[in-house]
């Protein structure tokens, strides 16, 4: 009897050990900087090294970051997107919403795993307003394609609806697993997330509020990933860090079969 107790308790060990090897685990983040500017300090102040300790600290493999300069005199024309690429150790894809002065504005994608396929697509603005774009890398993980999509949707409620329709039609028939983050400027109840829905499940906590920076009360940062039973969250948070920018990251681990 001793021997088959043990002799159970043994498969049992191996089952466990087998489905956590099977299992890969990536952690995400998503987080709008204010290009780099803190919201107590002056305009004047850039802090980018805040931004990217903030990143490190998490161990992030994919990051999707907002409101990113390139080469702005109100940034010291620094390269955002290289620049964080360079104090975090990853690869990067900038997306250009618009020409901002001399340089442009938009956001950028972080990830630890080398990039093997970059997307960049321009978003519908049936109202006249600030341009916006969606961003996608390809990377592979044993010997699978994963997409990781970053936007940040516009202001104007028209827009976000054609914008969410867009990121609708553009992922409805994919194959692949895809991670979608972003600022979306829209609440969970508010019809563009639930357009997102359709075909994303959202990671969500109780009071997962990202904004303002102090006491936040709403909830407009997101990762979602294309609905698959196969897949689960883990640890979201909302990370307490109320000075690097009038937004608070979002941090998801997302648990993918091997």
């Amino acid at each position: 009897m001793k021997k088959y107790i043990l002799y159970c308790f043994t498969l049992l060990t191996l089952s466990c050990s087998t489905r956590m090897l099977s299992a890969q685990e990536l952690k995400i983040l998503t987080y709008n900087i204010h290009h780099g500017n803190p919201p107590s300090e002056d305009a004047s102040i850039i802090n980018l090294d805040t931004i990217a300790a903030i990143i490190k600290r998490t161990n992030a493999d994919l990051v999707g970051l907002q409101e990113i300069d390139v080469n702005l005199s109100r940034s010291q024309n620094i390269d955002q997107a290289k620049k964080l690429a360079e104090l975090t150790g990853m690869h990067y894809f900038f997306s250009k919403g618009i020409d901002l002065d001399a340089g442009e504005y938009g956001t950028v994608i972080l990830s630890k795993h080398p990039i093997v396929k970059t997307e960049r697509f321009e978003l519908p603005s049936p109202i006249d307003s600030e341009k916006r774009s969606l961003a996608i890398i390809h990377i592979k993980l044993n010997g699978k394609t994963i997409k990781f999509a970053n936007t940040h949707l516009d202001l104007k409620k028209e827009n976000r609806l054609a914008q969410s329709a867009f990121i609708v039609d553009k992922f409805k028939n994919d194959k692949n697993l895809v991670i979608l983050v972003g600022d979306l400027n829209a609440r969970p109840e508010e019809q563009p997330i639930l357009n997102l829905e359709q075909i994303f499940k959202r990671s969500q906590i109780k009071n997962g509020f990202t904004i303002p920076e102090v006491n936040p009360d709403h909830e407009i940062d997101f990762i979602m990933l294309n609905k698959a039973p196969q897949l689960s969250f883990k640890n979201h948070s909302v990370l307490e860090e109320a000075y690097a920018s009038d937004h608070r990251p979002v941090y998801v681990e997302i648990y993918t079969p091997q």
